[in-house]
This record gives structure tokens, sequence and C-alpha cells, in this order.
């Protein structure tokens, strides 16, 4: 991580140098991190790794308004202090995921958005995505 070491500031102003060569440059950066909060400040897509797999990808506002893959939600920070506090911690259990063996791949739940998954867990990520879309409608 290239800037987990460094404070608070020094830290603010190394990502503010990453953002404004990026964009004057039109440079494509591979910036790997623990904590998303810093990935989602610099990054324009991201990918969740769980154990050396890809198990969520999807641009950097997507990921965090609608994170699908169990291991990602465990992972995603709540931009709200007062809910952030009393949230209770997710742990991530692959053994609740699909153990039919069936297999899982990368698949596209909308465009630019894909989650590792089986056929079944697939269909419980679309009705959890309808669901969030459907309360974001109302």
């Amino acid at each position: 991580e290239p800037i987990s070491a460094l404070d608070v500031s020094i830290r603010a102003q190394v990502l503010n140098l990453m953002n404004k060569l990026k964009a004057e440059k039109n440079l494509t950066y591979l910036f790997i991190a623990h904590d998303l909060s810093v990935v989602r400040f610099i990054a324009d897509r991201i990918a969740v790794i769980h154990l050396g797999e890809i198990v969520e990808i999807a641009d950097s506002e997507t990921l965090f308004r609608c994170p699908l893959h169990p291991y990602t939600i465990s992972a995603v920070p709540m931009p709200d202090p007062v809910v952030e506090r009393t949230r209770r911690a997710i742990v991530y259990d692959p053994s609740k995921l699909d153990q039919s063996g069936a297999l899982r791949s990368l698949r596209e739940i909308r465009p630019g958005h894909f989650v590792f998954a089986t056929d079944k867990e697939m269909e419980g990520y679309e009705k959890k995505l309808a669901e969030i879309e459907n309360a974001k409608n109302q």
C-alpha cells in the first residue's frame, strides 16, 4: 500500500497529486490498497479481491452505492459516521454461499458491474439489485 505509512496530511497531498497527474497526463494507475475509502477517492473502477480472486468489479460510485457480493459488503465503509459507529461488523463467511459445487465466474449483473457467482447466487443478487433500485425510485 503506497500511502499507508504516511500521516494524514501527507497522504492527502500524495493522493491529490496522483489525481492531478491522472487528469493532466491521462494516466492510468493500478492502485492496490486495503482502505476502500482511499481507493474510492483515487479510482474510477474498483476490483474487490478475496483470497486472490476478484469477487466484484464496478465503477467506484456503483460499488459504494450498491455493493452486492457479501465480501464487498463487509468491506465497504458507510459514509454516515453515526451509522458506521453503530454498525455491527459483517464477517464474510464463504460457507454461506452456494455450496452445490456449481461453478462460479465473473458475471455481468448490469453494464460494467460484475459479480463472482453461481447461477443460483446471481438470482439472489438480481433480486437484491431490484430491491435497491425500487427503494431508490420510491
